[in-house]
């Protein structure tokens, strides 16, 4: 029975969680699958209700930190070093840079048959400065070579890694997009609108445009607030945005929006009418994607971005800033609109009133939504694709080298 240590950055909120959840869940039953991860970060909300809700029990590493710190750092590689001689694994598979870096490291020492990394995004771009930026690509090719084989989890993100920033060469490169459970995105929608829209103080005639995701610096909620100053100064009906999510720029988004001279409000506080909510974080995205009438992204970089996945999954029409993986997630002009600008207001707020100016829009690109991931991102697909290639390698490694 092959055995596979799968390591995670930490579980958080997000696609990465979602990936080695449901990878250590189902895979067939050859397998037996050992999942770890590091602990979130005071600014995030945790996800321990997915690993729960699927009957998981996962091993956390407390030294396993985002930011780089030695001596967790060290620590953290000892105890993974400790469970592979202790689980003796066939694969290890790490998901997320920390992950990667210490995962990897520790299983290159062990001489681990199988080394697979996932790459759930990457810093090469809009994250740092050029020194550093340089450092970690570095770093990365050098654990390129340790490593069997490296997903990326699109075709995009694949040309980005190995043509762009030359971290491996294609061959060394498996494309295998994410996977989800998506189907309470289509479970009772309308009595899930009518929760969200009660809660939120949201009248029939109300338009409401959200972005979902952590409040941090690389999803560019700036470009977000300027673009729904121009629509609130334009539009001819009545609008409403909302930011659901949490994370360590909060004040400074809340100083922006300040600045944009946008009346918000605090629904953990307050449930009031204002042209701008902040929710905090929602556990229920389905019941947010109900009561949605657009899903906004305004993010610098992205791997594969899990709200508008789940944005196609319950049909709610898109406006996003077409980065990373973006463009291999949605279809333009069929369910979502892109903006080729990530930092141009005007050109996004102009694609949001092209919808809340024409009902018959927003209709048209929530058509096909469902229909275009709901095969494309299931876990089913996932587990698939990973059980075909964990056996190809596995099978490259009894035959050895030619």
């Amino acid at each position: 029975m092959p055995r596979i240590l799968r390591i995670i950055n930490r579980f958080n909120l997000g696609g990465p969680t979602y990936n080695a959840a449901y990878l250590s869940r189902y895979m067939p039953p050859g397998y037996e699958t050992l999942l770890v991860g590091g602990e979130k970060d005071e600014t995030e909300d945790s996800s321990e209700f997915i690993l729960q809700n699927l009957g998981l029990e996962p091993l956390i590493i407390p030294e396993m930190k985002r930011e780089i710190d030695l001596r967790n750092d060290y620590e953290a590689y000892r105890k993974v070093v400790q469970l592979i001689k202790d689980f003796k694994p066939d694969i290890v598979h790490t998901h997320a840079s920390k992950a990667g870096t210490i995962g990897r490291l520790a299983a290159d020492n062990m001489k681990v048959p199988v080394v697979i990394h996932t790459f759930h995004g990457h810093v090469f771009h809009s994250y740092f400065g050029k020194v550093k930026t340089v450092m970690y690509k570095n770093i990365e090719r050098n654990l390129a070579r340790k490593s069997t084989a490296i997903i990326a989890i699109s075709e995009k993100q694949k040309t980005e890694l190995c043509l762009v920033h030359r971290i491996c060469k294609p061959e060394k490169i498996r494309v295998v997009p994410l996977g989800f459970d998506l189907s309470r995105f289509t479970e009772n929608m309308d009595e899930k609108r009518r929760g969200f829209r009660s809660k939120y103080l949201l009248d029939d005639d109300e338009i409401a445009i959200g972005i979902i995701g952590r409040l941090v610096p690389i999803k560019n909620h700036i470009l977000f607030l300027k673009a729904a100053r121009i629509v609130l100064e334009k539009t001819q009906f009545k609008v409403r945005f909302f930011i659901i999510g949490d994370g360590e720029d909060r004040l400074k988004i809340e100083e922006q929006a300040r600045e944009e001279g946008l009346v918000f409000s605090d629904s953990l506080k307050e449930q009031v009418k204002t042209p701008l909510t902040f929710t905090s974080w929602m556990k229920e995205i389905d019941v947010a994607c109900a009561g949605l009438d657009i899903i906004a992204l305004t993010s610098l970089n992205e791997g594969t971005p899990v709200s508008l996945i789940e944005a196609q999954a319950s049909n709610t029409p898109i406006v996003t800033t077409n980065v990373g993986g973006i463009e291999n997630v949605v279809v333009e002009g069929v369910t979502a609109l892109l903006c080729h600008s990530k930092t141009d207001a005007k050109q996004f707020a102009d694609l949001l009133l092209q919808l809340t100016e024409n009902a018959e829009k927003r209709k048209a690109l929530s058509m096909m939504g469902w229909e275009h991931v709901k095969n494309k991102f299931h876990f089913t697909r996932l587990i698939r694709d990973m059980s075909e290639l964990y056996e190809e390698l596995l099978e490259q490694h009894k035959r050895g080298p030619f």
